[in-house]
């Protein structure tokens, strides 16, 4: 099937830059839009920044002018971004899509998460 897969997570200092990146991977699928969501510890998951493949983009309030999600089409990878970052931005990253799985007969619709990355902002 589909298979989401998140890296670049990591310790930074608060002002710090990072970058994630999720790679989609399977056979026969169709991917529009992508997300990225995060979760801190004790509170719920929560939508940061989403992209289509017209390059359409949208951030939460709390990283609009920090973050920035893009995408590279011919790999199915996405990026997110992360510059002038802050303690409160300490969470598991998780990449999210809707994904069609496309067969002879039918299309099949799922929603694919990754398994996260973890990124602490601390000094």
């Amino acid at each position: 099937q589909v298979q989401l897969v998140e890296s670049g997570g990591g310790l930074v200092q608060p002002g710090g830059s990072l970058r994630l990146s999720c790679v989609a991977s399977g056979s026969n699928f169709s991917i529009d839009t992508m997300n990225w969501y995060r979760q801190a510890p004790g509170k719920q998951r929560e939508l940061v920044a989403t992209i289509n493949n017209r390059g359409s983009t949208n951030y939460a309030d709390a990283v609009k002018g920090r973050f920035t999600i893009s995408k590279l089409g011919p790999k199915d990878t996405m990026y997110l971004q992360m510059d002038s970052l802050r303690p409160e931005d300490t969470a598991v990253y998780y990449c999210h899509a809707p994904v069609v799985l496309i067969s002879p007969t039918a299309y099949r619709y799922r929603e694919v998460w990754g398994q996260g990355t973890l990124v602490t902002v601390s000094s």
